[in-house]
């Protein structure tokens, strides 16, 4: 079984709807740990809840993003994890995690990128008035939800949806979306394992 992280700074939502597809047998794969750098974050009673390791950090207890990311690396390498999958952690991921996972980082982002990329993503489709909006899931690079794109969804924004009712319909997508892929991806690469 392919060990995978999860890294968060919310609630968590995408966290419950991987765990509960890994616990459904649908994604191939041990969650080996929960990564946060947010210790108040609804995500740690999730997390707990589900029976799953945590790190949480506070940045800002760390002279550097080297310094913090070389912690989070060991840990990783130690648990055995070989993806890293971010389900709404907002923070840019620095060169030292990047190099050591290198095309093993991905992150589901709310828009269709490369629109609306960065913070509120959902508040900018809304407030540009766009129609059409939807759910990325990209792999990560050295940019801000830049890196090759893995599959999107789009979602429709109807009049007299509220910004509240767009983030509900995203979400919903997310939560089917994003479970389907790491699948993918896992099997893709126990394939490649195999061969």
């Amino acid at each position: 079984m392919t060990k995978i992280a999860l890294f968060a700074s919310g609630s968590g939502s995408n966290v419950q709807a991987i765990a509960e597809a890994v616990a459904a047998g649908k994604v191939p794969a041990e969650i080996a740990m929960l990564v946060c750098d947010k210790p108040g974050a609804y995500v740690l009673e999730r997390a707990e809840a589900l029976g799953i390791p945590v790190f949480a950090f506070q940045p800002r207890q760390y002279e550097s993003k080297e310094a913090f990311e070389t912690e989070i690396v060991g840990r990783l390498k130690k648990a055995g994890v070989e993806f890293v999958f971010l389900a709404g952690y907002m923070r840019l991921i620095g060169p030292v995690l990047l190099n050591a996972y290198r095309n093993r980082i991905v992150n589901i982002h709310p828009s269709l990128l490369p629109a609306f990329p960065g913070k509120d993503a959902i508040g900018q489709a809304f407030d540009a008035g766009v129609k059409i909006s939807g759910v990325t899931v990209h792999f990560v690079d050295e940019g801000m939800d830049t890196g090759p794109i893995i599959d999107q969804e789009c979602v429709r924004i109807d009049s007299g949806m509220t910004r509240g009712d767009v983030q509900k319909a995203i979400q919903r997508i997310e939560h089917n979306l994003y479970p389907n892929v790491i699948t993918k991806l896992l099997n893709g690469f126990r394939e490649e394992q195999t061969q």
